[in-house]
């Protein structure tokens, strides 16, 4: 689900005395009130930001320690004590790996996930219900990866160095089937999902399909609000799947001018057709990535001792260079998606002529979300995959309506 605001929040603590800002608050009027909340926000994103930069260092340290010092190996040869099938060896080996990661991990996951959204009053979840939804996203999710790690672990075996190419083709596949599948079949096991009541904001968002030609299979509001207090909203699925999803955060703090400009936002996307682009993009990253990754990997398996590309001990080896792939590709992912939200930007304001409402919206959302409306130049290179909010308001306030 696409979030309307900046990419990746942060931030950290003392402000927290404050009273939780309205979302009425001018964000220029210079009050104590938004020198605060502009504080609050700048330390939440750094925090957030750092904490993402710590559990990447995690996962590269212990991935190379558990390689390189043979844990690796020796976890293989225990699991074929008891398991013979080279895939139930797999997913034994798969299984303890991931445990394992999980307790390494859980403490960072804990203060990011939880500690911190609560220590800025973000999060309407108890411990309990955090739990319950981690769970319940991997149960879900379990179903989804298990296919896709054996037709993985069975090109490998029988596809020599091209094994890349079928699962570059199976990941596009699977992409595409989880875009139809995912608003009616995924989403609705965290969300409950509602028609939008009658009213002058369903009006509104029904108006604007009809003026650009877009049918759409509903307009749902979801319950956010269980989980958070931040507001997101979405044009999701392809096809006959496409629907318009509002938070119960978005409908109920932003008037239905605000409201109408967000999703006018969100149409663009489709309208421009972003979410293929971006699938497409995706798709060619895939390509490139899992190949560069498989020459890598194949060049650095004698390096450590390992026999073949199916030796499921050297499978570590493998995420590893995959991690390295995805840390270079990410910023050109991120910049052409920056890209998007202009052009979707500029669409809104063409079809609503209406740059107060959305620059208000754009700033609300930021507040309620925490979100630092100005980060440091390559903050926003390496990790956001929105341009900061106070680029696009300047972006949207230049532009001549007409």
């Amino acid at each position: 689900m696409e979030q309307v605001v900046v990419g990746p929040p942060g931030s950290q603590d003392r402000v927290h005395s404050s009273v939780p800002l309205s979302p009425e608050t001018n964000p220029t009027d210079g009050s104590s009130e938004d020198i605060i909340r502009a504080t609050s926000a700048r330390q939440y994103s750094r925090t957030k930001m750092w904490l993402e930069i710590v559990g990447t260092a995690l996962f590269f340290a212990l991935t190379l320690v558990f390689v390189v010092s043979g844990l690796s190996k020796d976890l293989e040869e225990y699991v074929r004590r008891f398991v013979s099938n080279d895939y139930l060896a797999l997913l034994s080996f798969v299984l303890i790996v991931g445990i394992v990661e999980t307790v390494l991990t859980s403490p960072l996951s804990y203060y990011s996930g939880f500690y911190l959204e609560h220590k800025y009053h973000l999060s309407n979840q108890s411990l309990f219900a955090w739990i319950r939804e981690g769970l319940k996203g991997m149960i879900v999710s379990v179903p989804l990866a298990l296919p896709i790690l054996l037709f993985f672990f069975y090109c490998l075996k029988n596809f020599g160095m091209l094994w890349w190419l079928p699962v570059s083709a199976a990941l596009f596949l699977v992409t595409v089937i989880l875009a139809r599948l995912a608003p009616v079949l995924i989403f609705p096991l965290f969300y409950k999902f509602e028609p939008l009541n009658e009213g002058s904001m369903k009006e509104k968002i029904l108006t604007l399909c009809a003026r650009v030609g877009v049918h759409v299979a509903g307009i749902f509001t979801f319950n956010l609000s269980k989980n958070t207090k931040k507001a997101n909203a979405a044009f999701t699925g392809i096809g006959k799947s496409k629907r318009i999803i509002l938070g119960d955060t978005l409908v109920q703090n932003f008037t239905d001018d605000e409201v109408e400009t967000v999703f006018a936002h969100e149409l663009g996307h489709y309208k421009m057709k972003h979410v293929w682009m971006m699938m497409l993009i995706g798709t060619l990253n895939s390509f490139l990535g899992l190949y560069f990754t498989a020459q890598l990997y194949a060049v650095s398996l004698s390096w450590l001792g390992f026999a073949a590309p199916d030796q499921i001990g050297a499978l570590p080896l493998l995420t590893l260079w995959l991690g390295v792939y995805s840390l270079v590709s990410s910023p050109i992912s991120n910049h052409v998606s920056r890209i998007n939200e202009y052009s979707a930007d500029r669409y809104a304001i063409q079809i609503t002529s209406n740059k107060e409402a959305f620059t208000n919206a754009l700033r609300k959302l930021a507040r309620i979300n925490l979100a630092e409306t100005s980060p440091p130049a390559i903050v926003e290179f390496l990790f956001h995959s929105h341009p900061s909010i106070e680029k696009r308001v300047r972006a949207i306030e230049s532009l001549t309506l007409g």
